[in-house]
C-alpha cells in the first residue's frame, strides 16, 4: 500500500525504530555504560542482550553494529556512540543488507550445522566495514551442542569479528556462555516515559489521543515499547480523528476502571444481585468476562500495595479520580479481606479459562466472592465462639443482685431451677437418681462428656472460663473468669440434663475456684518450655537463631511411642540375594 507521493507505509514500530543510542528510551544504564567502553576503546567481543519483548535488544544490537562500523559522513570517522546515519554502512545496517553484518534467528537455525556456518567463517576479514558482526536473535533456542560447539570461538574470536547475542530467556543460556559474553539487562519502560514517548509519535503523526487512552495503552503493553507503539497505531486507525479512552477500551475488549471499581465495592458489600447485573452490563458493552476478572485481580492487588505504600498510588496510568477511590478503600478494608479476594480470584481466572461458558463461570465467581464478603474470617470466628450469644434475661426472682456483686446465671425452667443459695449465688439446682450420676464421679468425666457430645464451643468455655470450686455428681460450684460469658452456668446445666436425663445443679460463687483447665495445661507446657530451655543444645540452637521459637514438646515416652507405631514390622529370614 502507497499513498500519493508513492512512498511505502511502514507501521509506527518500524519508522519510530531507535537510530542511535541517545533515541533509546528507558535503557540509561546501559547506554551510559556502552558509551563509556567505545570512548576507552574497551569494546568486548561479545555482548549478551536480555529482557522481555520490545524493549529494544536487537535495536540496540543493530546500533552497537553501526556504532562499530561507522565512517561518519567523510568517511574517516572511527568506533562511537553516536552514529552518522548517513554513510554507507549505516544505511545498509539499518536496512538489514550490509554483507558483513550478518543477523540469524536462533530459533529456525538451532543445529551445528549452522554454527558450524559461522565458525568457519569468521576466519575471513570483512569484507567492507571495520567489524564482522554476527547478530544471534533468539539466542536460548541454539541446541546443546550448538552451544558448545560457539564456546571457543566466543572465547577467543579473531580481532576483527564481534557476536551480540538477543534472548528474553536468560535463564536458559549456559553459564559458560555467558560468563564470555558483556550482558546488559534492558529493563521495562517506565509508565512516565513510555507516556512521553507516545505522547511524541503520536505528534509527530498529527493524531490526537487522549492522555486517558495514552495511559491504557501504556498500561496494556507493560513495558514493552514495540507493543505501545503497535497499539498506539492501532489506535489512531481505530479513532478515525480523536481516539478517547472509551475507544481504547472497546479495542482492548477492556472494561471501564471506574466501573471495575463499582464492581469490586458490589462485591464486597454482599450486594450479589447488583454486581451480577453490573458484570451483565459489562458483558454486553463489549467486556471479555475473563478480562473483567483479571481487572478485579488487578484493583485487588493495587489496593493491597497502596495500603502496605500509598505512594503507589502516584501512578501517571490512574487517574485522579480512580486514585482517590483507590486510597479510600485502602484505608477502609483490611488485610486479610484483600488476600481473600486475591486467592479467590485467581481460582476463578482459572476456572473461567477451562469453563466452557466464560460467562457462567464468571458469574459463578461473583457469587461465591459476594457470599463470602460478609462470612467472619478465622480469628473473627474463634472471637465470637469465645464471647459466645448474649447475656439472657435473669429468671424474675423479685431479688436485687447477689451479695458482693456476683454474677447471676438462670438455667431454662424445663432443665433447672434458679434460686439463691447459702453463698449468696444463684444455683441451677437439679435433682437426680445417684445411679444415673454414678458415671460422672469426676469433673474430667463431665468435660468428656461434653467431648464426646461435639460441643466445641461449651467445651471451649468450661476449660477457658471455668474455675472449679466444689464438684459432686449433679453438682457444680466455680468461679467464672472475668471475661467468661454471662450463660455459661445456665448453658451448662442445660446440656448436662440433655445429655444425662437428670437435673445438675450449677452453681457460680465469688471465689475459692482452681485454676482452669487451660491454665493448668498452659502452666505444664510452660514448665516443660522452661526446663527445656535450660538444655545447653536447645540454649545453643537459639544462640546460632535468635528468632527461632519452640513448636512443640514431645517426652521420650512419647517419642518412644511415635517410633513403635511408625516403625515397619521385622522381617525374620530376609534374604540375601549374595548368599550361597
Amino acid at each position: 500500500m502507497t499513498d500519493d507521493t508513492g512512498t511505502r507505509y511502514q507501521v509506527l514500530a518500524r519508522k519510530y525504530r531507535p537510530e542511535t543510542f541517545a533515541d533509546l528510551v528507558g535503557q540509561e544504564a546501559m547506554v551510559r555504560t556502552l558509551k563509556n567502553a567505545f570512548a576507552a576503546d574497551r569494546i568486548a567481543q561479545a555482548f549478551i542482550m536480555t529482557g522481555i519483548r520490545g524493549t529494544g535488544k536487537t535495536t540496540t544490537a543493530r546500533i552497537i553494529a553501526k556504532g562499530l562500523n561507522c565512517v561518519g559522513p567523510d568517511g574517516n570517522g572511527g568506533p562511537t556512540t553516536d552514529p552518522c546515519g548517513q554513510c554507507e554502512h549505516c544505511r545498509a545496517i539499518m536496512e538489514g543488507r550490509h554483507v558483513d553484518v550478518m543477523e540469524m534467528d536462533a530459533a529456525s537455525r538451532t543445529g551445528v550445522g549452522d554454527i558450524r556456518e559461522i565458525i568457519d567463517s569468521v576466519h575471513y576479514r570483512a569484507a567492507s566495514a571495520r567489524y564482522k558482526v554476527y547478530i544471534i536473535d533468539e539466542v536460548h533456542m541454539l541446541s546443546t551442542n550448538a552451544f558448545n560447539a560457539l564456546l571457543k570461538t566466543l572465547e577467543e574470536p579473531p580481532a576483527h569479528v564481534k557476536f551480540i547475542f538477543a534472548t528474553t530467556e536468560i535463564r536458559k543460556v549456559p553459564v559458560t556462555v555467558l560468563s564470555r559474553c558483556q550482558r546488559f539487562d534492558l529493563r521495562r519502560i517506565e509508565p512516565e516515559v513510555m507516556i512521553a514517548l507516545l505522547q511524541k509519535i503520536a505528534s509527530a503523526e498529527g493524531a490526537l489521543i487522549s492522555d486517558e487512552a495514552l495511559a491504557l495503552i501504556t498500561r496494556a503493553a507493560e513495558g514493552s515499547a514495540r507493543d505501545a507503539t503497535s497499539l498506539l497505531d492501532q489506535a489512531i486507525s481505530h479513532g478515525a480523528g480523536e481516539t478517547t479512552a472509551t475507544q481504547v477500551r472497546a479495542m482492548l475488549g477492556l472494561a471501564d476502571r471506574g466501573r471495575v471499581l463499582d464492581l469490586f465495592d458490589m462485591i464486597l458489600k454482599g450486594e450479589a444481585a447488583a454486581a451480577l447485573a453490573e458484570l451483565s452490563a459489562q458483558y454486553a458493552d463489549g467486556a471479555d468476562p475473563m478480562a473483567v476478572l483479571r481487572d478485579l485481580a488487578e484493583v485487588t492487588h493495587w489496593i493491597s500495595v497502596i495500603k502496605i505504600t500509598p505512594e503507589a498510588a502516584d501512578d501517571p496510568t490512574v487517574p485522579p479520580d480512580e486514585k482517590a477511590r483507590g486510597l479510600a478503600m485502602a484505608g477502609a478494608l483490611p488485610m486479610r479481606v484483600l488476600t481473600r479476594m486475591w486467592q479467590m480470584l485467581l481460582k476463578a481466572i482459572e476456572e473461567v479459562a477451562q469453563a466452557p461458558n466464560a460467562m457462567m463461570a464468571a458469574e459463578m465467581a461473583v457469587i461465591r466472592l459476594t457470599h463470602v464478603a460478609d462470612l467472619p474470617d478465622p480469628e473473627q470466628l474463634v472471637r465470637r465462639l469465645s464471647e459466645g450469644p448474649g447475656p439472657t434475661a435473669p429468671a424474675p426472682t423479685g431479688r436485687g443482685p447477689a451479695p458482693g456483686g456476683t454474677m447471676t446465671h438462670a438455667a431454662p425452667r424445663a432443665a433447672t431451677t434458679a434460686m439463691p443459695t447459702a453463698s449468696g449465688a444463684a444455683t441451677a439446682l437439679a435433682v437426680a437418681p445417684d445411679v444415673a450420676l454414678a458415671r460422672y464421679a469426676t469433673f474430667p468425666a463431665v468435660v468428656e462428656l461434653i467431648r464426646a457430645n461435639r460441643d466445641v464451643k461449651l467445651l471451649m468455655e468450661v476449660e477457658t472460663h471455668l474455675r472449679l470450686a466444689r464438684y459432686a455428681p449433679g453438682r457444680i460450684e466455680f468461679e467464672p473468669t472475668a471475661d467468661a460469658p454471662r450463660d455459661l452456668a445456665a448453658t451448662l446445666a442445660q446440656r448436662l440434663q440433655s445429655w444425662t436425663g437428670t437435673r445438675w445443679g450449677v452453681s457460680v460463687v465469688a471465689e475459692g475456684g482452681q485454676p482452669t483447665i487451660a491454665e493448668v495445661r498452659n502452666a505444664a507446657y510452660l514448665e516443660a518450655e522452661t526446663e527445656a530451655m535450660q538444655n545447653p543444645t536447645v540454649q545453643a540452637v537459639f544462640a546460632a537463631f535468635p528468632g527461632a521459637k519452640i513448636t512443640a514438646i514431645r517426652t521420650p515416652e512419647e517419642t518412644r511411642t511415635e517410633a513403635a507405631l511408625t516403625a515397619l514390622p521385622e522381617v525374620e529370614d530376609e534374604w540375601d540375594p549374595f548368599e550361597e
